[in-house]
């Protein structure tokens, strides 16, 4: 492929990106990407379960540039690019419908968090419609970075991808042209920083019941002196109240990745299990009254007061 083509093919994969899912993640990068003459990027669009007339998420799209669909089929009709984040346990049914709708030689970059088996499941569904399947392993949390946030791509159309992404501020990267192995890194990394934000939360919310954490932290900071304990239990605690169920859902296929490799997923279920308790306490309203900038403490206490 010469200079001249390869860029040709850039401009054509970036010229219409949609994304199916409309919560923090689509949001931040939809907002990072909305029309963009001089990148080459002339529409950018997104369809959500969410999207009404009358929706938050429907205006929060059009006051920021960003087209609205009404269905997953418009949404197709219009894209050169497909950019599915949604929930995990909604990976294969997006792939699914998109794949009756998308137009052959569409891009449709799987950023979801699926087991290696699912995403595999996935790319059959559009590469079969004509579509070009690419799965995506995000590397850590997006608000701190944005449409910078770090990311390891994997399929056959991988590298093209990243090379039609990367002018446009991502940090893509292609790790195999093997689907699943981008995932499996992702599913690997989620035991270890999942189960940390779960070990964290069971850890001191049971201290703080004994009124022990005072005692059981700095035995932490003895052992990890690089780490801020106080400070990461605020953000640990923020992030799974905010996202619990996301991440217990991320946890499930976790398990999943764990099961498809043969071995016992006895941590990582238990993770999902953890997680899910405290999307359930946030349905249930204990949360609701924290203040903006709460610090764990007060999230333990409301955890600790919904048990009596």
């Amino acid at each position: 492929m010469t200079i001249d083509t390869a860029s040709l093919l850039n401009q054509r994969i970036i010229q219409s990106i949609g994304f199916i899912g409309y919560g923090e993640v689509g949001k931040t990068f939809a907002v990072a990407l909305k029309p963009q003459a001089k990148l080459g990027v002339a529409w950018v669009g997104a369809w959500d379960l969410k999207f009404d007339d009358s929706s938050a998420e429907r205006a929060h799209a059009r006051d920021r540039g960003i087209a609205a669909s009404g269905s997953v089929f418009e949404l197709c009709q219009q894209t050169s690019l497909i950019i599915s984040c949604v929930t995990a346990s909604n990976t294969l049914a997006v792939a699914e419908e998109a794949a009756q709708h998308i137009k052959r030689g569409t891009y449709f970059l799987d950023f979801n968090s699926a087991s290696p088996a699912t995403k595999q499941a996935c790319a059959k569904l559009i590469d079969a419609a004509g579509g070009h399947y690419v799965e995506a392993g995000v590397m850590t949390s997006v608000p701190p970075y944005g449409i910078a946030t770090p990311m390891l791509l994997g399929g056959l159309h991988a590298s093209t991808l990243a090379a039609a992404l990367t002018p446009l501020g991502f940090d893509a990267k292609m790790v195999s042209e093997k689907l699943g192995v981008a995932s499996a890194i992702k599913m690997c990394r989620s035991v270890m920083i999942k189960g940390l934000e779960a070990l964290v939360i069971e850890s001191y919310t049971t201290a703080r019941h004994y009124g022990v954490e005072d005692y059981v932290i700095p035995t932490l900071v003895e052992t990890f002196p690089e780490i801020d304990w106080e400070k990461q239990g605020d953000y640990l605690f923020s992030r799974v109240i905010m996202h619990g169920k996301r991440r217990s859902e991320e946890m499930v296929e976790s398990a999943a990745t764990v099961r498809e490799s043969g071995f016992e997923s006895l941590m990582a279920s238990a993770i999902a299990a953890k997680q899910a308790s405290i999307a359930a306490l946030k349905v249930k309203g204990v949360f609701a009254n924290l203040p903006k900038d709460y610090k764990w403490r007060e999230a333990a206490d409301l955890m600790i007061a919904s048990k009596k």
